[in-house]
């Protein structure tokens, strides 16, 4: 399997921060707390990165699982649990998502900035994917940017901030170059029920989002 972050994947931690004043690191946790996730839950991060939210959510005595498909992500990942988190075990499988086939296993399903990977036909048929891994009455959750709202000066700006990431991203890891996704309705077309949003600003305005769906039991 071809690492498509090979290159990018060693600095993505330092480019997400330095991008988002550490805004990325806060939206993807943002869904991560005593009231969302209890002990022995079982929870799937998909495209986990440096994964600090899935230590987060193990902390909290969740049963966690990670999928990347890029080993250099996983490698990241599990240095950065050595170093913060030695003393848990979360379950890492180096995998194309749409090969895992744990369906209604999960009490809660996570993806935080990884949908933006893909075009939007494929987007919507991971996320899809996604949300038949969860259980019945299972939470999912994307972290991801904002879509563009407000004055017409913040729509540009934002979309301008979207547009810098995209590019890099599709530069070094041939990601899909797409317009920024408006993922509640696609999680409602797909039958969730959107129950919260948490919104992260930079220079005062909503930049990133994180989005709690619930699926019907």
């Amino acid at each position: 399997m071809r690492d498509k972050y090979k290159y990018i994947g060693p600095v993505y931690d330092f480019l997400s921060n330095l991008y988002s004043g550490k805004n990325i690191h806060r939206c993807k946790t943002a869904m991560l707390d005593v009231e969302t996730v209890k002990a022995g839950d079982r929870i799937l991060f998909a495209g986990v990165g440096h994964g600090r939210d899935a230590i987060r959510a193990a902390e909290l005595g969740a049963d966690v699982t990670v999928v990347d498909l890029s080993e250099t992500m996983l490698r990241k990942f599990a240095e950065a649990q050595q170093k913060e988190a030695p003393h848990l075990t979360i379950r890492r499988i180096h995998s194309d998502i749409m090969k895992v086939h744990e369906f209604e296993q999960y009490d809660m399903v996570v993806a935080n900035f990884f949908l933006n990977v893909f075009d939007e036909d494929m987007m919507v048929r991971v996320l899809e994917h996604l949300i038949r891994l969860g259980k019945a009455d299972a939470s999912v959750v994307v972290g991801d940017f904002c879509y563009p709202t407000g004055n017409i000066f913040s729509r540009m700006f934002k979309k301008l901030y979207w547009y810098m990431a995209v590019f890099i991203f599709w530069l070094f890891a041939n990601n899909a170059f797409h317009k920024i996704y408006n993922y509640p309705e696609h999680m409602q077309r797909l039958g969730l029920q959107v129950t919260e949003k948490k919104h992260f600003k930079l220079l005062n305005m909503n930049c990133y989002w994180s989005i709690l769906g619930r699926k019907q039991a």
